[in-house]
């Protein structure tokens, strides 16, 4: 979890077992557990995933009750670990990217995460097939039409409350609140009361009534890197005994639903699952993160008509206001025909002005981005075309195509950097030129020693299985093509 978020709950006495100590399976013992773990994946009919912290903490996100958790650092009076990328860089683990492919199998049905890092919807996971039961820490909700604003930044409270953005749906402008619960709102006990509440009373009916509906129907519930401590979450995976489904553990240490469950794997989850992945024969795709910015080009006639004032500024998709995290400054050049002189840009808003004579030829903004610290490469490119005639046409072209041929390429040549023209806009009051761009910031692959580094090397069969899902993807995108093609006939 965020250590930005562990600091913004109310204080709580107890937070249950802490500090709990570490079992590992023996080899041999492992394995014959990933082998049948794995048949009782493939034989499922409904499988349903429960994750905990611990599935994140190879992302660099301490968890909160292991040996370095952060309650169990506090309950000994230590100073909190420190999370090795910031919050908003962290990216999806082997084991999160793993169940996207389960769920584009065909095998995996549903997923409920007590998480609020969002990683489960970063990776691909369907917002359909997932339920966030305490939140997700980037994700912002109207109130008022229920519209969900996914964010590339940490949104700023947590419990419920407004925030400082408003819904920017059609009739509607009522603000937003953020979806993290606080201790209050979670109405959470360690160990459950003797008159247990409604589940629905105590966490959003949103989230909890598809996540309760998924456990009595799954024949397979497997909970990953969870205590299995926090009710009423916890007693889900329970819901599926009665139809006589099976709960398999996957964590570290000893849960109090052991004694339910037909299997109780301790090893770490992204070993667990590689293995159960290898013997599948599927393939963990990389993860690619594109990140959207947009520009803004605002052109103004001095008033004796001689000059144009300018004005560049490059922005959050969320808003001019929001924050761009991804971004550490701007450097800004021009082409060659034209005697402006250089700028960088270092504080937010991201925003430029210049003079240019009426008369001048049509030039090129060239923008360098510098990403800040988590991303994969140190910097991309993009460029501004001026005329000074800001035209009336805009286009929104199709957003999943551009970013799937992205991401294609990203996997195809593992680097970042590669950018693309989402969207372009105009703005009639001030008349203004917006497009949005959408750049590769992260590829990271998964190599079957269960470590994620950055563009590592592959095994054969591991190239051959990322051929095949490239072919795939070559397929669906040359298809979506044709079909848009022939909807504008």
């Amino acid at each position: 979890m965020s250590l930005g978020y562990a600091e913004k709950l109310s204080y709580i006495e107890d937070v249950g077992s802490v500090g709990m100590s570490e079992f590992f399976d023996p080899p041999h013992v492992l394995q014959e557990k990933i082998e049948r773990l794995a048949m009782m994946i493939k034989k499922s009919k409904h499988l349903v995933v429960f994750t905990g912290a611990g599935i994140s903490t190879s992302c660099g996100i301490p968890d909160f009750r292991g040996p370095r958790g952060i309650w169990t650092l506090q309950r000994e009076g230590k100073a909190l670990p420190e999370a090795s990328l910031p919050f908003h860089r962290a990216m999806p683990s082997m084991t999160h990217m793993a169940l996207v492919e389960l769920e584009k199998a065909g095998l995996l049905k549903f997923v409920i995460s007590q998480n609020i890092d969002g990683l489960h919807l970063r990776s691909g996971i369907p917002r359909e097939k997932l339920a966030e039961l305490h939140g997700n820490s980037f994700m912002e909700t109207c109130p008022s039409c229920g519209v969900e604003y996914l964010r590339d930044f940490e949104v700023e409270t947590i419990g419920l409350k407004e925030t400082s953005r408003r819904c920017s749906s059609a009739d509607c402008s009522a603000k937003l609140k953020d979806t993290v619960l606080d201790w209050e709102d979670k109405v959470l006990t360690f160990p459950p009361p003797p008159v247990p509440r409604p589940m629905q009373d105590a966490l959003p009916s949103k989230e909890m009534n598809p996540a309760e509906r998924h456990c009595k129907m799954a024949d397979v519930v497997l909970c990953l890197g969870t205590s299995l401590q926090i009710t009423p979450a916890c007693n889900l995976p329970l819901k599926c005994l009665r139809g006589g489904g099976k709960i398999v553990i996957v964590n570290l240490q000893k849960t109090p639903k052991d004694k339910k469950a037909s299997l109780v794997v301790h090893a770490l989850v992204d070993k667990v699952i590689s293995g159960v992945m290898d013997i599948l024969h599927l393939w963990i795709r990389p993860f690619v993160r594109i990140d959207l910015v947009q520009t803004i080009f605002t052109p103004n006639l001095s008033s004796d008509k001689k000059y144009v004032n300018w004005t560049l500024t490059v922005a959050s998709v969320h808003g001019k206001k929001a924050p761009l995290p991804f971004i550490k400054s701007v450097e800004i050049s021009f082409s060659s025909s034209q005697n402006m002189k250089a700028a960088v840009l270092h504080k937010q808003p991201l925003q430029l002005k210049r003079r240019t004579v009426r008369t001048s030829s049509p030039f090129n903004i060239l923008l360098k981005l510098n990403f800040s610290d988590g991303c994969g490469c140190s910097s991309s490119q993009i460029k501004i075309p001026v005329n000074f005639k800001v035209s009336t046409d805009s286009f929104k072209r199709d957003t999943d195509s551009i970013l799937q041929k992205l991401k294609e390429k990203a996997i195809q040549d593992p680097c970042c950097g590669q950018t693309a023209i989402v969207e372009r806009d105009v703005i009639m009051a001030p008349k203004s030129e917006l497009m949005v761009h959408a750049i590769v910031t992260n590829v990271l692959e998964y190599d079957t020693s269960c470590k994620a580094s950055e563009a590592s090397p592959l095994s054969n069969g591991a190239l051959k299985r990322r051929n095949g899902v490239l072919n795939e993807l070559k397929t669906s995108w040359k298809r979506r093509k044709v079909r848009n093609h022939k909807s504008r006939l």
